[in-house]
C-alpha cells in the first residue's frame, strides 16, 4: 500500500518533502506533479524501479526516460549541449519541455537510447518538483503518467490512488492538473527538431 502526501501546490511543506525524498533514496517509486501533468519516477541508478516502472506503464524496455532536472548546471552535467542551444534553451527553461541530447558518461547506460545514445532533459518549474530535486541533489529519472489505454498524462491524483496505491511507493497529491504533455524538442543532432507540440510553446524553436 503505498503512502499518500498531500504537499501545497505553492509552498511544500519541508517535512513531508524530506519524507518523500526518503522513499525515493530507499528504492521507492513515485507519483509527483509537474508543469505537465503527473510524472511516475524514482532515483537515478535505481535499475529495479525503473523496471518497476516499465511494469506499471505498459511499456518496452527501450522506452526514453527523461531526467527532471533542477537546474541548467545539471543539464549540463548529463547532456551534450553546445553554448548556442544552451542559449537557447536558458531563454525557455524552467518549463514544460522535453529536450532530448546525447547523454554523457553520468548518465547510466541502461537509460540512453539504445540505438542514438540520447537522453530527454527537463527543467520543471512545477514548485513541488522542485522541492523534491533540491533536496534529493541530483535528477529524478521519471517519464509521464500515462496508464495502458489512456492517452493523456494523468491528472487526478486521487484517480491515481484508485488505480495505482497498490503498485507505487508514494502518491504525492499537489493538485489537479492539465493532462497536456510536454513539448519535445530534439536537439541531440545540433539542430532543432520538434517531435511533439505539447503545452510548450515551439515559436522560440522555429
Amino acid at each position: 500500500m503505498s503512502q499518500f502526501f498531500h504537499i501545497h501546490p505553492e509552498n511544500p511543506q519541508s517535512r513531508l518533502v524530506k519524507q518523500a525524498v526518503e522513499i525515493i533514496e530507499q528504492g521507492g517509486v513515485v507519483v509527483f506533479p509537474t508543469d505537465s501533468g503527473y510524472a511516475i519516477g524514482c532515483a537515478l541508478g535505481n535499475k529495479q524501479a525503473k523496471e518497476r516502472i516499465e511494469r506499471i506503464r505498459g511499456i518496452e524496455k527501450h522506452h526514453n526516460f527523461t531526467l527532471i532536472c533542477r537546474d541548467l548546471s545539471e543539464l549540463s552535467t548529463y547532456a551534450r549541449v553546445d553554448n548556442q542551444l544552451f542559449r537557447m534553451i536558458k531563454n525557455n527553461t524552467p518549463g514544460p519541455y522535453t529536450f532530448i541530447f546525447k547523454g554523457t558518461k553520468e548518465v547510466p547506460r541502461r537509460l540512453l537510447n539504445e540505438k542514438k545514445k540520447t537522453i530527454g532533459m527537463r527543467v520543471t518549474d512545477n514548485p513541488i518538483a522542485s522541492a523534491l530535486l533540491e533536496e534529493l541533489g541530483e535528477p529524478l529519472m521519471s517519464c509521464s503518467l500515462i496508464l495502458p489505454g489512456e492517452q493523456f498524462t494523468e491528472s487526478d491524483p486521487d484517480e491515481i490512488r484508485m488505480r495505482l496505491e497498490k503498485q507505487v511507493d508514494l502518491i504525492i497529491h499537489g493538485g489537479y492538473l492539465i493532462e497536456q504533455a510536454t513539448t519535445v524538442i530534439d536537439l541531440s543532432e545540433g539542430e532543432v527538431e520538434i517531435l511533439r507540440r505539447g503545452c510548450g510553446d515551439t515559436t522560440p524553436f522555429e
